[in-house]
């Protein structure tokens, strides 16, 4: 205290009350946020206890990461300190989120051994908005059945509904199925080759017929192959035979195998890999019964 009398603080002894630095007050007070009650003799500014207190809450609202103008508007009755903090959390969370994105592009980057171009490329992907990811994926789905009326109702709408639902907090893995996902979505040839696919399904469908045709036959065609497969049942042997016969008659075989090829070959079953990655979500069932019925089919049908 300068005076006991008056009870009132210097900012030296302001200072060593409060574990602060005199060149910290000083500037707080230059931007109007702590105020002095009084000047001494000599010019000196004075603080009060209840400048004291003030300035204990404006070293906490700073460590907690809030600028002066906001403390200014709390310690002047503005805002709430509640109304502050709810606002703040918000604001750190699309930090912290920002953040980890940074980590797994980091990481998916140093994994990989990528260029700049390739890391500047995976940035861009990975902070896309959900919003514009999901817009990548309707523009692509958009595409492939533009125009197709006769579409299984139920393809069609299993479609619509695919989804991209990349984590906030993505490990470097779910990065990495993104971008590949993405290059996908937007490389010309699989776009045709997804286009092609939901051809041979609306042509193979008759306008009146039911819904749920495309799905009972991938069930039906498990149904018979998957005993197969677990009986070690190679795709080129005479067994295999009565298999594709009861799939799909006396149809001619190299027909059947450019319908099968285009809905159901590597590309389209490593899409459909990334898109469980990126949901996260369980691996596509059978697959390799599909890919065994491709097989079986190349086999009568080579040269």
């Amino acid at each position: 205290m300068i005076d006991n009398s008056t009870g009132l603080f210097t900012i030296g002894e302001l200072a060593r009350a409060t574990g602060l630095t005199v060149r910290t007050i000083r500037y707080w007070s230059d931007e109007g946020v702590l105020h002095p009650v009084a000047r001494s003799a000599g010019g000196y500014r004075l603080y009060d206890a209840e400048a004291a207190a003030r300035l204990e809450l404006i070293r906490t609202l700073r460590e907690l990461g809030l600028g002066l103008d906001v403390v200014r508007k709390v310690l002047d009755g503005e805002r709430t300190v509640a109304e502050v903090a709810a606002a703040h959390v918000a604001a750190l969370d699309a930090q912290i989120r920002s953040l980890r994105v940074t980590r797994a592009v980091l990481s998916s980057v140093a994994r990989r051994g990528s260029t700049a171009k390739e890391m500047t490329l995976t940035n861009k992907l990975a902070r896309l908005s959900a919003a514009e990811r999901q817009r990548i994926m309707e523009e692509f789905v958009e595409e492939a059945l533009h125009g197709l009326d006769t579409v299984d109702p139920d393809i069609r709408e299993r479609m619509r509904r695919t989804a991209v639902d990349l984590a906030d907090d993505p490990p470097p893995e779910q990065v990495d199925a993104w971008m590949e996902l993405a290059g996908m979505l937007q490389d010309p040839e699989f776009r045709r080759q997804m286009r092609r696919a939901v051809e041979f399904n609306a042509a193979d469908r008759a306008p009146d017929a039911p819904r749920g045709q495309s799905v009972w036959f991938a069930q039906r065609l498990v149904e018979l192959v998957a005993p197969l497969r677990e009986r070690g049942v190679e795709p080129g042997a005479p067994e295999a035979e009565q298999a594709l016969r009861d799939l799909f008659g006396d149809a001619d075989r190299a027909a059947v195998l450019e319908r099968m090829t285009a809905g159901f070959n590597d590309r389209v079953a490593r899409y459909r890999e990334l898109l469980a990655v990126v949901n996260r979500q369980p691996a596509p069932p059978h697959a390799e019964d599909f890919a065994w019925v491709v097989a079986a089919l190349r086999a009568r049908t080579a040269g």
